[in-house]
C-alpha cells in the first residue's frame, strides 16, 4: 500500500543544499521501494555567513521553524545545520532534538527530530567506524570545533581539510568534482569511514561513487547520515541507490 510521508526541513535561509540532496535520495529510494513517497516542506533560520555568532542566534530561531513544520503535520524534522548544533557545545544535538520535539508535542503535532550533527555521530556509530578522515568547507576554527565534537563522541580523525569557505552560499557553490582530487591528497589509510562532506550545504552526492571506487573506503556525508536517520525513524528500508555505503542495504537496522 502507497503511503506518503511528509520531510520537515528546518534549513538556514542560505542553504541550497539540503533541499536537493535529500530529497534526491529520498526519491531514489522510491525507486526500489515504490510504496513509499515523500514531500517536502521546509521553514528558514536566518544566517549568512558561516561563523559562530550568526550559528548561535540562527539555533535560536529553530524552535520557531519546529513549531511551523508542525502545523503541517509532518512525519519527521530535520534539522539541517551540522555546525550550527557543534558549535553549541558537545552533545548538544541530543538536547536540540529533545527541545524540538517538545516544541511540536506542545502543538499538538508530535513529530521526532533529527539533526544532521546528531545523524553524523550515530551513523558512524551504526557502521562501527573508529577512525574517520574528515573534509570540511569551513574556517579552521570551525573545522576544529567540528573535529572535536565528533572525537568527544568517541571518534578518532586521522587526517582532515578544511577548504576554509566563509559565505554560507559559496559553500554550496562548491563543485563536488573538486571532491576526489581532495581527498586523494589525505592520508585515509588508517580511516574506517571518509566523511566526505562534514556540511549539508556543501554538495558531495556526485561524487560519493568515485571516492569509494577510489580509495576502497566506505565514504559517508551529513545529507547520507539524515537521509539514514529519516527512513529508520520512519520505519523504512535505508536503501538508496548510487549513495554510498550507509544506503547500500548492509545497514538495515534488523542486521545490526
Amino acid at each position: 500500500m502507497t503511503k506518503t510521508y511528509r520531510i520537515g526541513q528546518i534549513v538556514p535561509s542560505s542553504n541550497t543544499t539540503m533541499e536537493t540532496e535529500v530529497p534526491a535520495m529520498l526519491n531514489a529510494h522510491s525507486t526500489l521501494r515504490p510504496n513509499d513517497r515523500f514531500t517536502f516542506h521546509s521553514s528558514r533560520m536566518r544566517m549568512k555567513k558561516v561563523v559562530k555568532e550568526e550559528l548561535a542566534a540562527m539555533d535560536a530561531e529553530s524552535d520557531r521553524c519546529a513549531l511551523e513544520l508542525s502545523d503541517a503535520r509532518v512525519d519527521v524534522l530535520g534539522y539541517a545545520c551540522l555546525v550550527a548544533i557543534m558549535a553549541m557545545g558537545h552533545g548538544y544535538h541530543r538536547e536540540s532534538q529533545k527541545r524540538l520535539t517538545e516544541r511540536t508535542v506542545d502543538n499538538g503535532a508530535t513529530a521526532p527530530v533529527i539533526t544532521s550533527a546528531g545523524a553524523l555521530v550515530e551513523a558512524l556509530k551504526v557502521m562501527k567506524a573508529k577512525k574517520i578522515a574528515l573534509v570540511a568547507p569551513y574556517m579552521i576554527p570551525l573545522t576544529k570545533l567540528v573535529m572535536d565534537y565528533i572525537a568527544a563522541e568517541g571518534f578518532e580523525i586521522v587526517d582532515w581539510r578544511a577548504l576554509e569557505i566563509p559565505d554560507n552560499l559559496d559553500v554550496g557553490r562548491h563543485d563536488p568534482a573538486k571532491l576526489p582530487g581532495i581527498v586523494a591528497s589525505m592520508n585515509y589509510a588508517d580511516a574506517d569511514v571518509i566523511v566526505l562532506s562534514a556540511c549539508v550545504q556543501m554538495p558531495s552526492l556526485p561524487a560519493v561513487s568515485e571516492v569509494e571506487a577510489m580509495t576502497g573506503k566506505p565514504v559517508l556525508t551529513a545529507a547520507i547520515a539524515t537521509t539514514y536517520s529519516i527512513l529508520t525513524e520512519l520505519g523504512l528500508d535505508p536503501v538508496v541507490p548510487g549513495a554510498g555505503a550507509l544506503l547500500s542495504g548492509a545497514y538495515a537496522p534488523e542486521k545490526l
